[in-house]
């Protein structure tokens, strides 16, 4: 297998689809010791982590791995006007729907890209059940969008074109391929078998657009009444970031914005492009079992 990981896809995992309050969560999960969630990102499916998630299990973790709402496999819910039903506040509300199922009480929790934004409303929302939380390219979505200048609109200009009615969808959906450009020799044949069949599914494509509409109006005020109301991150955080992606050019140091947020920050850069489960899979959980064993 490439990146020099001998492993079949998700060999000795779970394939369940659990319902959680309004939807049901395709999730793979698999191993035994201390649980550790890993959340995707956008467009991609929990099959992002397929690299990563047999390291972690090998190293004494039980790895749990569900496609978020309205994303991969999982079901996609009707939206309301506020765009509430995509909202973070909803998608923890799942994890934490999740963890009851699997009947665990706490877990550590790990986020790339919109995963990150997950794990961190995850972390303020119901904190009893988070042990430790790792946010991989991400900062706040209140955070980004309060420190938006031209450099960010210019380099995010998507966060803004995504969540405009209609022009998107039909531009994605003209040609899903083009825009997406995930490629199996960077992904694995199998996780970009699993990326295209969910880009090319309209319903999924209109869901991850719903996942933009929250991020600008309902994220964003949720995040500006925790700010306001001085709530902070009790449990050890991890703050990875893609040291050739555009993280330190918009924030200079990530650790530092995190630091407003959270009582004890660690992290750094990861040798790695955006995806940085796919394209640096052992460095990345070489530093999750670093923070996780701590």
């Amino acid at each position: 297998m490439g990146h020099g990981i001998p492993v079949d896809f998700f060999r000795e995992f779970a394939d369940d689809r659990v319902p959680v309050g309004d939807v049901t969560l395709r999730v793979r999960h698999g191993g035994s010791g201390p649980p550790v969630l890993l959340l995707h990102g956008h467009p991609r499916t929990a099959a992002t982590w397929h690299r990563v998630a047999p390291l972690l299990v090998a190293a004494g973790y039980t790895v749990i791995c569900p496609d978020l709402r309205g994303y991969g496999a999982s079901s996609v819910p009707p939206t309301t006007h506020d765009h509430a039903p995509y909202s973070k506040r909803a998608m923890a509300a799942d994890l934490v729907g999740l963890l009851d199922h699997l009947g665990l009480r706490r877990a550590a929790v790990v986020g790339h890209d919109r995963g990150s934004y997950v794990v961190f409303r995850t972390a303020m929302d119901a904190p009893e059940r988070v042990s430790r939380l790792a946010v991989l390219d991400g900062v706040p979505i209140g955070e980004a969008l309060a420190r938006c200048d031209a450099r960010f609109a210019a380099e995010w200009w998507h966060w803004f074109f995504l969540a405009r009615p209609e022009i998107p969808e039909r531009v994605i959906l003209a040609d899903p391929d083009a825009w997406y450009r995930g490629s199996a020799g960077q992904m694995g044949p199998e996780a970009h078998a699993e990326f295209r069949r969910a880009v090319h599914d309209p319903a999924t494509v209109g869901a991850m657009l719903e996942d933009y509409w929250a991020g600008l109006g309902v994220d964003r005020a949720h995040d500006d009444a925790d700010r306001d109301a001085g709530r902070r991150i009790g449990c050890p955080t991890l703050v990875l970031w893609s040291s050739r992606d555009d993280m330190e050019r918009l924030y200079g140091d990530p650790r530092a914005v995190w630091r407003a947020w959270a009582d004890d920050v660690s992290g750094g850069p990861v040798d790695s492009g955006h995806h940085m489960a796919e394209e640096a899979p052992r460095e990345l959980a070489a530093r999750l079992c670093e923070f996780l064993r701590e």
